[in-house]
C-alpha cells in the first residue's frame, strides 16, 4: 500500500466514522477546513460498511480515513498502490468531554494526515549474533543458558568468586572487568582489565589462570548485567547495548529475549543530513561553535578538523544537534525541518479555516505522547478541542524555525510533551525554549507561550492542558510554505513571525549563544589585519580587495565566535541579538583607511596609518634603524621593493658586516700552519 500525499491536483475523499456512535461527527466543519475534498460519514465502516471502502479504494483517488486502529485491514482491502492516509481523530478528538466542539481539530488533523513526507535515508548494522555477557555472579551465566542455542556466547565475571565450574562447557566463561567500550550492534570494541580464562582442573570453584590487563573482546551484542555503571553514555540509545538489573528478573528476561533476535541486518534511519562546508566547528585549530558536541548524548559526534563528524551508526536521533546547529549543517531528516513545518502549517490554517480558536500545538513523540494521549482518551476527558497534537519522531528535534513557525501561522501556544524521566538530557530543547521566549515577549505575544509538560501520567497531561488560559493568535497569520535548508527556513520563519507579531520590533536582545547578533569592535585597537575575515565560516565578515576595508553583514553572523578568538587584538566581542532588518540590510562598514603607496612603485600594500605608526615607533630607537634612514625606508616599500632593495644594498639587519662563514676546510688549513710554525720552533 502507498501512503498518500496531498495531491492538490485530485479530489480528495475524506471518510469519518462515529465508531459505532461512540464520537460526534461535525461533517460541515470538516467540509470548511477541508474544501473540494467529498467528506463521507460513517458509522462502523471496518465492518458493516467496509464495501463502501473497498469501492471507494478501487477508484484509484486519493482517500484519507478518519481512523488508524484499523489501517491494517483497510490497507489490505486497498490493495497495493492505493493512495491511501489515515488520521487519528478518535482518540486525539472524538473520544473527549469537549467532542462536540472538535470538528475544526477533527478537519486539521485529516487535512494535516495527507501532507507528504519525504523519502528516509537508512545505514545498515550487522550482527551475526556474538554476544557478550557482562556479570557478576552466576545470574550472567543463566542467561547465557537461556542464549546458548541462538547466540554465539561469552560470559565475562567481574567477581567470579565461588562459581560453580561446569559439568561441560558450553561456552567460554572469563574474568575481567571491562575499562572501556566502543561500538555498536554489529561492531562493539571492549577493552578488559584482569582477564584470564578458567582452569580446566577447577574442582570445586571456578580457578583463574594469572590474569592480565588490556585484553580486547570484539562481539556484536553487548549484554550489561553487572549492575555497575553503563559502558555507555544515554546507554538506552546505543543499539546493541541491553543493559538490566541483574536484581529483576523480569528486566533481565527482557533483555535476553530482545538478545535472541538481534542476529541478521538492521536498517536504521539515518537521522541527521550534514554537510561539512557549512560547519562552523574551527578554523585554524581555534575552536568555534561546539553546540553539538555539548549537547548530543550518546557521543555520536566528534571533531575532526574544521568541522565535526557525525558518526551515524551511533547517532540515536535525538535531533538537539540539529535543532542547535546556527548554519543549517546539521538537519534533521526524519523529517526535514521544512516538511515538518508544512504540515503544521496545514494543521493551523485548516484549524482556523473551519473556525477553531486559540489552538494550542502540543508536540508529543510515538513511544510516550501517543500512548499517554490514548490513555487519556480512553480512561479520562480526553483532549480539549483547541489541543493539536503533531507527533514527531523526537520532541527534541524541535528548533527555533518550528516554534517561530507555529506562532507565525496562528498557534496561541505550543507544549512540549517529555516523559517524567526523559532518556536522555534535553538541555538543547530547554535553550529552544529560552531563545524563543525573548523573541514572542519581544513581539508582543507575551511570556509563557511555550513550555513543557514533563509527565508520565494521562489525567496530568488533560489537566496542565485545561489549565491554560485562551490567549490570542497572531492578528495576521501567516500562510507561507517553508523550502530549503534549515539556515534558510528558519531566517524565513521569523521574518513571518514579525510580520504576523502584535507588537513588532526591529531589534530583540537574545541571551548568551543565541544564533543570531552583531559584533562590537573596538575600532581604535583594530590594525585592519584581516586574520577575522579569513576564519568568518559564513561570509559575515568581509573585506574589500580594493583598499583595508572591515565590513559585517549580521544577516550571516551565527556567533560562532571564531573572528573573537582569532583576534588578535582582541577587539571584538559578540553581542547576542535578533534584527529583523538584517535580512535585506547591506553589509555595513566597521573600519576603513586608505592604503599606503610603496614609496618607490607607488603601489598601495598594507594600512597607511599601521605603516606611519610602526615607521615613528621604530625611528631612532630600535637599534636595528638607529642612524639610517635607508633601512627605515624599507619598511615603507611593497613586498617586490623591499626585497630587490635589500638584494640592491646588501641588507644586513645587524648593522656591521659578518665574518664569512668558517667551514671544516679553514679549520684544517688553520690546524696545518700551527703544526707546521711548532714543527719550526722545535
Amino acid at each position: 500500500m502507498r501512503i498518500a500525499g496531498d495531491y492538490m491536483a485530485e479530489k480528495r475523499t475524506i471518510l469519518v466514522c462515529s465508531c459505532e456512535d461512540t464520537m460526534p461527527l461535525d461533517a460541515d466543519a470538516i467540509r470548511r477546513g477541508c474544501p473540494g475534498a467529498d467528506v463521507l460519514t460513517a458509522r462502523h465502516l471496518c465492518r458493516a460498511e467496509i464495501e463502501r471502502f473497498r469501492s471507494l479504494a478501487s477508484g484509484g483517488g486519493p482517500i484519507t480515513v478518519g481512523c488508524t486502529q484499523e489501517a491494517p485491514l483497510f490497507g489490505e482491502v486497498a490493495g497495493e498502490g492505493a493512495a491511501v492516509a489515515f488520521a487519528n481523530i478518535r482518540e486525539t478528538a472524538g473520544w473527549s468531554s469537549d467532542a462536540k466542539a472538535a470538528g475544526p481539530k477533527m478537519a486539521a488533523l485529516l487535512a494535516a494526515a495527507a501532507e507528504p513526507l519525504p523519502k528516509i535515508p537508512f545505514v545498515s548494522l550487522s550482527s551475526e549474533g556474538v554476544a557478550l555477557i557482562y556479570g557478576r555472579d552466576e545470574r550472567a551465566i543463566e542467561a547465557a543458558v537461556l542464549l546458548k542455542d541462538h547466540l554465539d556466547v561469552t560470559v565475562l565475571i567481574a567477581r567470579p568468586d565461588g562459581l560453580t565450574p561446569p559439568r561441560v562447557t558450553d561456552f567460554p566463561v572469563v574474568k575481567g572487568t571491562i575499562k572501556s567500550a566502543k561500538g555498536y550492534l554489529g561492531a562493539f570494541e571492549l577493552v578488559v582489565d584482569d582477564y584470564a580464562a578458567p582452569l580446566p582442573s577447577s574442582r570445586g570453584a571456578l580457578t583463574f589462570a594469572a590474569s592480565r590487563n588490556g585484553a580486547v573482546s570484539r562481539c556484536d551484542l553487548v549484554i550489561d548485567l553487572s549492575g555497575a555503571p553503563a559502558l555507555f553514555p544515554a546507554a538506552d540509545l546505543r543499539d546493541g547495548y541491553l543493559r538490566a538489573d541483574p536484581g529483576d528478573p523480569a528486566a533481565v528476561l527482557r533483555a535476553v529475549l530482545k538478545a535472541r533476535d538481534m542476529v541478521g541486518t538492521f536498517d536504521k534511519p539515518r537521522y541527521i543530513t550534514f554537510t561539512e562546508d557549512l560547519c562552523a566547528h574551527s578554523r585554524s585549530q581555534i575552536v568555534g561553535c561546539r553546540r553539538c558536541l555539548d549537547l548530543c548524548p550518546t557521543g555520536a559526534i566528534v571533531p575532526a578538523g574544521n568541522h565535526v563528524a557525525i558518526d551515524p551508526q551511533i547517532c540515536a536521533g535525538c535531533g538537539q544537534c540539529a535543532a542547535a546547529c546556527p548554519t543549517g549543517a546539521a538537519a534533521y531528516a526524519l523529517p526535514p525541518a521544512d516538511a515538518l513545518m508544512r504540515k503544521l502549517r496545514t494543521l493551523l490554517t485548516t484549524y482556523r479555516e473551519a473556525g477553531g480558536a486559540h489552538p494550542i500545538v502540543l508536540l508529543h513523540d510515538e513511544s510516550h505522547g501517543a500512548d499517554l494521549i490514548h490513555a487519556l482518551a480512553r480512561h479520562g476527558e480526553g483532549l480539549p478541542a483547541n489541543a493539536l497534537p503533531l507527533a514527531v519522531n523526537e520532541v527534541t528535534q524541535i528548533g527555533l524555525e518550528v516554534v517561530a513557525a507555529a506562532f507565525a501561522y496562528g498557534a496561541s501556544g505550543l507544549r512540549f510533551l517529555l516523559r517524567g524521566k526523559p532518556k536522555h538530557d534535553v538541555e538543547g530543547l530547554r535553550k529552544t525554549i529560552a531563545l524563543a521566549e525573548p523573541i514572542l515577549s519581544g513581539l508582543g505575544f507575551g511570556a509563557g507561550r511555550v513550555a513543557t509538560i514533563e509527565t508520565d501520567d494521562p489525567d496530568a497531561l488533560g489537566s496542565v492542558l485545561r489549565a491554560i488560559a485562551p490567549q490570542d493568535a497572531a492578528p495576521r497569520p501567516a500562510s507561507f510554505s517553508a523550502v530549503g535548508g534549515k539556515r534558510d527556513v528558519l531566517r524565513l520563519s521569523l521574518r513571518e513571525l514579525h510580520r504576523a507579531a502584535p507588537a513588532p520590533v526591529d531589534v530583540v536582545a537574545l541571551p548568551v549563544g543565541a544564533p543570531f547578533g552583531t559584533l562590537d569592535v573596538n575600532v581604535e585597537g583594530c590594525t585592519l589585519c584581516l586574520s577575522c575575515v579569513s576564519a568568518c565560516p559564513t561570509g559575515a565578515l568581509l573585506d574589500d580587495p580594493e583598499k583595508p576595508t572591515l565590513r559585517f553583514a549580521e544577516d550571516a553572523c551565527v556567533q560562532c565566535g571564531l573572528c573573537a578568538a582569532t583576534c588578535p587584538e582582541k577587539v571584538i566581542s559578540l553581542r547576542p541579538q535578533l534584527d529583523f532588518r538584517a535580512a535585506t540590510a547591506s553589509a555595513r562598514v566597521i573600519k576603513q583607511e586608505e592604503p599606503f603607496a610603496c614609496i618607490e612603485c607607488g603601489k598601495p600594500f598594507g594600512v597607511k596609518s599601521t605603516i606611519e605608526r610602526v615607521a615613528a615607533k621604530l625611528e631612532g630607537k630600535h637599534w636595528m634603524f638607529k642612524g639610517s634612514a635607508q633601512r627605515l625606508s624599507v619598511i615603507k616599500m611593497c613586498d617586490d621593493c623591499r626585497v630587490a632593495a635589500m638584494t640592491a644594498t646588501d641588507f644586513d639587519p645587524y648593522g656591521a658586516p659578518r665574518p664569512n662563514p668558517r667551514t671544516s676546510e679553514d679549520y684544517f688549513r688553520e690546524r696545518e700552519r700551527l703544526k707546521r710554525e711548532h714543527e719550526g720552533k722545535s
